[in-house]
């Protein structure tokens, strides 16, 4: 598709500076600053300092996009950046020098949600995402299940998260292992070394009395709280503690429930495309417990580096409202920390709805 508009994606809802450059399906460049390592100092994200760290590497992060894919801004058909959900400060340096982008180039800007932006980036890796899918995200933030009838138009959400998410629940037990931040990959690689059928750690809310309320929500909580419960009476009896064993026991209840979740929500709508993103998506458990218990199912899940947050995955977005002919937003996009899913598009200032800038509504 060399012919189809080049779009310019932004990504700064959390710890990452993400800018990439799509064409169609065509995914020219991909550059990413992260600051997790200034993050890891705290043991977790810290808005203020994530925010400081995209100021600080955002322009470098653009040189490096448009180098990389042998463009200059010029040459950019349409913007697209993150506008919600993530954390405001960080959201506003990305939306913010969207619009400035936008102005003086003279090109339309689209602010997008960031959870249709992971379903979309499946787009630059397996071409036209079949409609209706079904699309689980799990990622530090969110654990939701999606019915996506068209990732430009109609997401509608299918269950959710009750308490922590996939991502916390991971960053949490990582650090009651002594393991580093962030916590997905670490608890991974030392669960290689473990047997995970050496703790029976409890799966939130997949009993038979659930399934009334609760059939395609998640719940963490009580996982985390039975891990610190076995550590502390390991604790207490003076037994040293199996670090791989805990860690692998704890990454196959995770899975098993967000396994179990998905391919149930496929059965229950009869949909038989079921779309995987978000940062835990990059686990090897998911991936390999996914492969054998999905049967018939097309599961699409991108490589590790796109599952994380990043710009390809805005861009991808971009493009495709692009491409279907959607209207973009309206000038003062703004950042909405609590974005819903179902609002793909950001309206504007001018639309009259309400945008939230810093925790402030205006409108």
């Amino acid at each position: 598709m060399s012919d189809a508009p080049l779009v310019l994606g932004i990504e700064t809802s959390c710890d990452e500076t993400g800018i990439a450059l799509v064409r169609g399906r065509t995914l020219l460049a991909d550059a990413v600053a992260s600051s997790v390592d200034q993050q890891a100092r705290f043991g977790g994200v810290v808005p203020e300092v994530a925010s400081r760290a995209h100021l600080e590497a955002f322009d470098a992060t653009l040189d490096r996009a448009t180098a990389e894919a042998g463009v200059s801004l010029r040459d950019v058909d349409a913007i697209a950046v993150t506008s919600g959900p993530g954390l405001v400060g960080a959201l506003l340096v990305g939306v913010s020098a969207a619009e400035g982008l936008a102005l003086a180039l003279d090109r339309p800007l689209y602010g997008v949600n960031h959870l249709a932006a992971h379903v979309a980036v499946d787009r630059l890796v397996h071409g036209d995402i079949p409609e209706p899918a079904i699309a689980l995200l799990v990622s530090g933030g969110h654990t939701s299940l999606l019915r996506v009838d068209d990732v430009t138009l109609d997401v509608t959400p299918l269950g959710a998260t009750l308490d922590d998410a996939a991502g916390e629940a991971f960053d949490k037990v990582a650090r009651l292992l002594g393991l580093p931040f962030p916590g997905g990959p670490h608890v991974d690689r030392a669960a290689a070394e473990g047997n995970p059928a050496s703790i029976d750690f409890p799966r939130g809310l997949t009993s038979p009395r659930d399934d009334a309320e609760h059939r395609l929500d998640f719940s963490f909580s009580g996982l985390k709280t039975a891990v610190v419960r076995w550590l502390k009476a390991r604790e207490d009896s003076g037994e040293p503690v199996p670090t791989a064993d805990v860690a692998a026991a704890f990454q196959e209840a995770v899975a098993d429930v967000l396994v179990t979740k998905a391919l149930r929500a496929c059965a229950d709508s009869g949909i038989e495309t079921l779309i995987v993103g978000g940062g835990v998506a990059a686990n090897s458990r998911l991936r390999v417990m996914l492969g054998q218990r999905a049967g018939h199912l097309d599961v699409r899940i991108p490589p590790p580096r796109l599952c994380t947050d990043n710009g390809a995955m805005v861009a991808a977005l971009g493009s495709a409202l692009v491409e279907r002919g959607r209207p973009p937003s309206a000038p003062g996009v703004g950042a909405d920390s609590s974005l819903p899913v179902q609002e793909i598009v950001a309206p504007g200032l001018r639309s009259g709805l309400p945008t939230m800038r810093a925790g402030i509504v205006e409108g």
